[in-house]
């Protein structure tokens, strides 16, 4: 991860970062869907995935605003109840040291048992893996598949660095990413569990349960994205 001196030196809890939102609903997708849970999104991406759902997440968007850790801690502290964090962006471990930082300051609030971070496949796990302790903290990693038009970005030594309480998110677009997503499990093997999800306007859900089914692979779960069902799927804040 990115250091200099004044990161070394200053107050973790004094480290700025730039925002989008910080907000409470119920989880959307994965093995925590449906649990309440406060989001905490940061601003800044380095992909540009076609199909990508926050383009307000990164430039020429700009961040809304910046915080310091401690007042994030503090608001998630004071302001919501949830036991759960969905540590997000854009790219949550875009700064290094910084988003480290925050992490481990999120894991440290005594309330919370589970901060999963969405973190996109292209950034370097083996950092954060080895510098971040508390068993709260868990990845959740969406590996681009052709389709997302980023698919040459993925850094896939992160595949054996992933853990049985890791999630390892596919997007599914077309036949094409389905089959690219199965050759990448049999590539790189892993322990984290398998999600596939649809995009729907391409693949729509039933086909992909039909997909899924037909491969034989009882370890791959569906993953649906509750919020785009609950919700108008434009709408932020959910």
């Amino acid at each position: 991860m990115a250091n200099n001196g004044e990161e070394a030196t200053r107050d973790p809890m004094a480290i700025r970062l730039p925002m989008v939102e910080i907000f409470e609903t119920v989880e959307g997708e994965g093995t925590r869907a449906g649990y309440p849970t406060v989001f905490v999104r940061l601003f800044g991406c380095n992909l540009r995935c076609v199909w990508c759902d926050t383009t307000y997440s990164y430039p020429p968007a700009k961040a809304e605003f910046t915080m310091s850790i401690g007042d994030i801690v503090r608001q998630v502290e004071r302001e919501y109840k949830a036991a759960h964090i969905c540590f997000t962006g854009g790219e949550p471990l875009l700064y290094g040291n910084r988003s480290a930082a925050l992490l481990e300051a999120l894991c440290d609030i005594e309330r919370i048992v589970d901060v999963h971070v969405e973190t996109n496949g292209a950034i370097d796990l083996a950092p954060f893996l080895a510098g971040i302790r508390s068993p709260k903290a868990r990845y959740v990693m969406d590996y681009k598949l052709p389709d997302s038009g980023e698919n040459e970005k993925m850094i896939h030594e992160n595949f054996a660095l992933l853990r049985p309480q890791d999630e390892l998110k596919f997007v599914i677009a077309t036949d094409r990413d389905f089959d690219a997503a199965l050759e990448a499990l049999d590539r790189y093997p892993t322990a984290a569990l398998p999600l596939f999800s649809p995009v729907w306007e391409s693949m729509p859900p039933a086909k992909l349960v039909e997909r899924i089914l037909a491969s034989g692979r009882p370890g791959i779960k569906l993953n649906l994205q509750l919020h785009k069902i609950i919700w108008d799927p434009a709408k932020r804040g959910v």
